[in-house]
């Protein structure tokens, strides 16, 4: 799973995407996984068709998040039936009453059983290119 990612739409399709900037604009190399008209086999099952980001329609920034007992978490990471999660909240003393470790100053995190979580869902952050 893609636990985070970009995402465009470009004449009206969406795409997997992922930013190229350059020193005048930013770019934004569309990926497929069948062949396309426009679109260079780069290695097998991956198509990539480079375009302005101006060109797109609509460009998003997209996170996983969950609940984990009663908080909102992103998640990052799975491991064998463990979710690494990133505290959203912004207070470290709920972070350390909730027993996740510190990784830097205002970040803490944890590997929690996946089945202590609630469900996974997309967080779209909409970017203006």
């Amino acid at each position: 799973m893609t636990w985070h990612s970009y995402r465009a739409r470009w004449r009206g399709a969406d795409y997997p995407a992922s930013p190229d900037s350059s020193a005048l604009e930013t770019w934004l190399r569309l990926r497929l996984t069948e062949p396309a008209e426009g679109f260079e086999e780069v290695e097998p099952g991956c198509h990539v068709r480079t375009v302005p980001a101006a060109e797109c329609e609509s460009v998003h920034f997209v996170t996983m998040v969950c609940q984990w007992r009663g908080v909102e978490f992103q998640v990052h990471d799975e491991r064998a039936g463990e979710l690494l999660l990133e505290y959203l909240g912004g207070s470290a003393p709920e972070a350390v009453a909730l027993g996740l470790e510190r990784i830097e100053r205002g970040v803490y995190r944890s590997w929690i059983p996946r089945g202590e979580v609630g469900e996974i869902r997309e967080h779209v952050v909409s970017l203006d290119l």
